[in-house]
């Protein structure tokens, strides 16, 4: 015997031994990688969820307080805007739902479609209290990642999935 090693074993690492290291290395490389970079299309879908259901409400209130709702976007956020009884329009400051918001960093608001026609001039959405809803789509863009929200004539809002997505991803608001 020499130093102490049984005669027939050597002082080293078995192949198995050595994948089995470098595959826990490997797992462990890749959950802090994920957990780093944030998962973009995660975060604009999480967004175009949360503007969906924010647009469902605000023509919700429309019809139910009999007073035009008006949603705004600007850049970096959007606001809602109450139309008053002498034709003028004021930000909606009462209600903590629909408050002034600001996108995720690098997010914007990236076209409007009203009717299926491009939106002239700035971003504005109107709820009237009376008669038919608008249909519109709304896009959000992160990066590469893109998320469309999307109303029907009859008040449908779906978040539409990216072009390379699943098509099985649609939320139904």
């Amino acid at each position: 015997m020499r130093h102490g090693v049984a005669a027939g074993h050597s002082a080293g690492f078995t192949l198995i031994e050595v994948l089995v290291v470098l595959l826990i290395v490997g797992l462990l490389v890749g959950l802090v990688s994920a957990n780093v970079r944030p998962d973009l299309r995660g975060i604009l879908r999480l967004e175009a969820t949360r503007l969906a259901q924010l647009l469902e409400l605000a023509a919700m209130e429309s019809r139910l307080g009999g007073k035009s709702i008006a949603w705004t976007a600007d850049g970096p956020g959007y606001l809602f805007w109450r139309g008053t009884a002498d034709a003028e329009w004021s930000e909606l400051r009462d209600n903590h739902l629909l408050r002034a918001r600001t996108l995720p960093r690098g997010m914007s608001l990236s076209g409007l479609r009203i009717e299926n026609l491009p939106a002239r001039g700035p971003m504005r959405l109107e709820f009237a209290p009376y008669g038919p809803a608008p249909s519109f789509s709304i896009e959000l863009s992160l990066g590469d990642a893109r998320s469309t929200v999307a109303a029907s004539p009859i008040g449908e809002l779906r978040v539409l999935p990216d072009a390379g997505e699943s098509s099985g991803v649609l939320a139904l608001q």
